[in-house]
């Protein structure tokens, strides 16, 4: 290494611990907040007596009937077949009393997030051992993993098999399609990420990864007894329809500004807090920023395609993740997944930079209340005080979309460039993109 890269790599690695500071610094004044007021602040749940019921009301309908007919989930079967083997039947009398009874489930959901930690220091570790420190601490102890640590969602289950399959930790095609499977089998949104083997033209990774999709999706189906495609397209539908018009809990942790659309059909007295003007322009201009950002990332997904060679599977992925969370918002705790593949990018090129500042950013565990909706007292299951709660609209809901628009368009452009310096150097022939695997550099 010359001295200017040496120079440049200290420089970026300082760079990177500063940024460190604000993500541990806000997960500091969170546990502060919490001691001193007895709830988790905003942007954690406004709800502070429904800490990690989406475990355990998922657990509950994993070890009672009616998961697909009376609670009209979208959770495939995995989910059921996962959690009423770490949990104790006995204890789901009711989901809320199962919080107190099930050792087990609360074990493996605090054993998740802990073997989250782990798996992402060991990936990062491996990817480039300068930079692992700082982005596992910050992954670890960053708003997206500590609020699916709080809503106790099952992203901390799957995220294990898509950091391993995706940060390229498993070595045979059985175990990396395997490991896609059970993303997707998790939370089917995820084979949105697994359209990168397409880009990088590894057909049959793909075609074994389709396959062990729907293995495992028929196996847990028959263990479970419910979950056929036709009960999940009806609760989609269900699920589509009740959530439609809730304009401040549908922004509160959004990963889209696509939410803010719902303003038009929703009570919200959203002209309480911003003028006729401004949601008319935000109205117009969202679409269009969303549009862009699709075509942005495509074009560089069909460059990637052009030129694959040198192209790390984490770039396609990153860019497929990115243009679906900035076209619709699955939740809040889905930015793992984005930040996951943004610090596994290794270089300094000012459109790796531009992500990687976007990242820590999205990491910081903070809110900034600009108006209140919610003044109330409630119960805080978490510390078992009677709580006076605030939470509002807020900063981070106009700031976190656009953030990943930003790691959307800069990872994209940095990719058309890497594409057209390869191009200048070695056109692709005919045979070439009709390779059935394009070839590592």
């Amino acid at each position: 290494m010359t001295s200017p890269d040496r120079a440049r790599t200290t420089v970026g690695l300082v760079g990177e611990y500063l940024l460190l500071i604000p993500v541990l610094g806000s997960a500091i004044w969170v546990l502060a907040f919490f001691i001193d007021h007895h709830f988790l602040p905003q942007p954690f749940v406004f709800d502070v007596n429904d800490t990690f019921m989406d475990w355990f009301n998922t657990a509950f309908y994993a070890n009672r009937p009616g998961a697909f007919d009376v609670w009209h989930t979208v959770y495939p079967p995995l989910s059921f077949v996962f959690l009423r083997l770490f949990s104790l039947h006995s204890c789901y009398e009711g989901p809320f009393n199962a919080r107190d009874c099930d050792w087990l489930g609360t074990v493996a959901l605090m054993g998740s997030y802990v073997l989250d930690g782990v798996v992402a220091a060991l990936v990062f570790w491996r990817r480039d051992r300068a930079t692992a420190i700082p982005r596992s601490l910050a992954f670890t102890f960053g708003l997206p993993l500590l609020f699916a640590l709080e809503r106790g969602n099952l992203i901390l289950v799957c995220l294990i098999p898509f950091m391993l399959v995706y940060g390229e930790m498993l070595g045979s095609r059985f175990s990396r399609a395997l490991a896609i499977a059970t993303t997707i089998n998790f939370k089917p949104y995820l084979v949105v990420p697994s359209l990168a083997l397409a880009v990088r033209r590894d057909w049959r990774a793909l075609e074994l990864a389709g396959l062990a999709t729907i293995a495992l999706y028929l196996v847990t189906l028959m263990l479970f007894g419910s979950g056929t495609p036709g009960e999940m397209l009806d609760n989609i539908r269900i699920f589509s329809n009740v959530v439609g018009g809730q304009f401040w809990e549908q922004t509160y942790l959004s990963t889209s500004y696509s939410t803010v659309l719902v303003i038009k059909d929703s009570p919200f007295p959203i002209l309480t807090y911003t003028s006729s003007a401004s949601v008319e322009i935000a109205l117009w201009l969202i679409p269009l920023l969303i549009v862009m950002t699709q075509l942005v990332a495509l074009a560089a997904l069909v460059a990637n395609w052009l030129q694959p060679r040198g192209i790390p599977l984490g770039r396609n992925v990153a860019l497929l993740v990115g243009a679906h969370l900035a076209t619709q918002s699955p939740g809040g705790y889905t930015l793992t997944f984005l930040i996951f593949m943004v610090f596994l990018e290794v270089g300094r090129r000012p459109g790796q930079m531009v992500a990687l500042v976007a990242a820590y950013m999205l990491s910081i565990t903070y809110d900034h209340v600009l108006a209140t909706v919610i003044d109330t007292d409630s119960p805080s299951w978490l510390s078992g005080w009677s709580t006076h709660v605030n939470f509002g609209l807020a900063v981070g809901q106009f700031i976190r979309p656009g953030l990943v628009i930003l790691i959307t368009w800069s990872l994209a452009i940095d990719s058309i460039i890497l594409s057209v310096r390869a191009h200048r150097k070695a056109s692709p022939s005919l045979g070439m993109l009709l390779a059935r695997q394009a070839k590592p550099a």
